[in-house]
């Protein structure tokens, strides 16, 4: 088989960006609202929610709310609380928006929750709340268990990030150490009907990992959590061990009452947006090959095993002939062995994959979080192309180094190719996107 490039519709970028605008239109929870409205209730419809995407989601929902019921005595019929990351909120006008720290939690989330808490508590039988949870509100949700301290959610929080724990695990962990999260929201609010609406980061979707699910109920228990502690070595208190070994505040279990009749509606998946780009991939004459959207794993292997299904595309034609796109998506991991660098996962995917396949030609490749942020930089991801190695000599950039340091961001901010997008107010994790002609 020849391994010239094969013609392409268009730049190889350009491609690559209509790619990620399609991925990023299909997770916009703003399209799916209008067709998921609820019966409206005897008393007050109250809004509740956390996560990146949730202020967006509010928003949506209050608009449709009106439309749907009129705004005559509006202020005795719809409000409530939500809490955003900072720089991700959208003004509504019956709703709160309020803004806290992502991913360690801070002192203006702890507040948060605790209103939300007691809010969700408040609701009667006549009443309805909606909650609007998507990636961010485990964060986001900081009302620590008692007799444990945020400063102690703040030090397992930041080592956990640092330990290549997936999200499934830092989630369990997460809610174990929770007032509000593991179901607990949903007791608060058993008086009430409840629905909530979900935007999904996480590998298989499952709403017990997504914001570390407090309105649904949670089938792990507090040994799973100690051991997840374990095996990466993180430091506990001795609050934290004394409240993982006391069986009455295990987490709310699914045959608890509180669920009975309430309702869960995904509005938004990674698979979603995964359909939604190689459905554009397809309209340029692409073959989109989605490789999964569940991917887990350390980034710089992820990249590894994403570089040896590239050439084998480029070299033989499967398991598709060029020009073709690999997709996929899910939460990778970073462990952290550097000494301080700037990184992302999604950055961190992209460096290693460029000195994977620095002595190839014809691929192009990108990858973002989609909620506009890389981890805590202002980046969304980053782009490169089969010239990227050869530009990165002429500057003197050493990849290998950056790497090593898990510096990704500072090497694509010497090389030009950071893709900043904003915040998205989405949220349905990383896409990934390799383009081979």
């Amino acid at each position: 088989m020849s391994l010239q490039p094969a013609r392409l519709p268009k730049a190889p970028r350009d491609i690559l960006h209509n790619l990620m605008d399609a991925a990023l239109r299909a997770a916009d929870p703003a399209v799916q609202i209008p067709h998921n409205m609820p019966d409206l209730p005897r008393g007050k419809t109250i809004v509740i929610g956390a996560g990146k995407a949730s202020a967006h989601m509010a928003r949506s929902f209050e608009q449709c709310w009106i439309k749907a019921n009129g705004s005559d005595n509006i202020e005795n019929r719809l409000g409530g609380l939500v809490v955003t990351r900072y720089g991700h909120a959208v003004p509504c006008t019956h709703i709160e928006i309020v803004e806290a720290a992502h991913p360690v939690p801070d002192e203006a989330g702890q507040k948060a929750a605790r209103r939300i808490f007691d809010i969700t508590h408040a609701a009667g039988p006549d009443d309805l709340i909606v909650c609007m949870i998507s990636g961010g509100g485990s964060a986001l949700l900081a009302l620590p268990a008692p007799g444990i301290t945020l400063k102690d959610k703040q030090a397992i929080g930041k080592a956990l990030l640092k330990s290549g724990a997936t999200i499934s695990e830092m989630n369990c962990v997460r809610k174990h150490l929770s007032a509000i999260k593991g179901g607990r929201l949903a007791m608060a609010g058993s008086k009430a009907r409840m629905v909530t609406y979900l935007v999904s980061d996480v590998p298989g979707d499952d709403p017990a990992i997504i914001a570390s699910g407090p309105t649904v109920a949670d089938p792990t228990r507090q040994k799973d959590a100690c051991a997840i502690l374990e095996r990466y070595g993180i430091p506990v208190p001795g609050a934290v061990e004394k409240l993982l070994a006391d069986p009455s505040f295990e987490t709310i279990k699914p045959d608890d009452a509180c669920f009975a009749g309430n309702e869960t509606i995904m509005l938004a998946r990674p698979q979603d947006s995964l359909r939604a780009a190689a459905h554009v991939a397809t309209n340029l004459g692409l073959n989109p090959v989605i490789l999964g959207d569940a991917i887990e794993g350390e980034s710089r292997e992820i990249a590894k095993m994403h570089a040896g299904i590239a050439r084998q595309v480029a070299r033989h034609g499967q398991p598709a002939a060029k020009p073709c796109v690999l997709l996929s998506g899910g939460e990778t991991t970073v462990t952290v062995r550097g000494d301080g660098g700037r990184g992302g996962r999604n950055a961190e995917f992209m460096l290693s994959l460029l000195l994977q396949l620095r002595d190839d030609a014809g691929f192009a490749a990108l990858a973002i979080d989609t909620d506009g942020i890389d981890g805590s930089e202002d980046n969304a991801g980053a782009i490169m192309d089969s010239n990227s190695w050869q530009k990165a000599r002429q500057r003197h950039i050493d990849l290998a180094d950056h790497l090593a340091h898990n510096d990704a961001y500072s090497a694509f901010e010497k090389l030009d190719d950071l893709i900043v997008t904003g915040p998205t107010l989405t949220n349905v994790n990383d896409f990934r996107a390799i383009l081979i002609f």
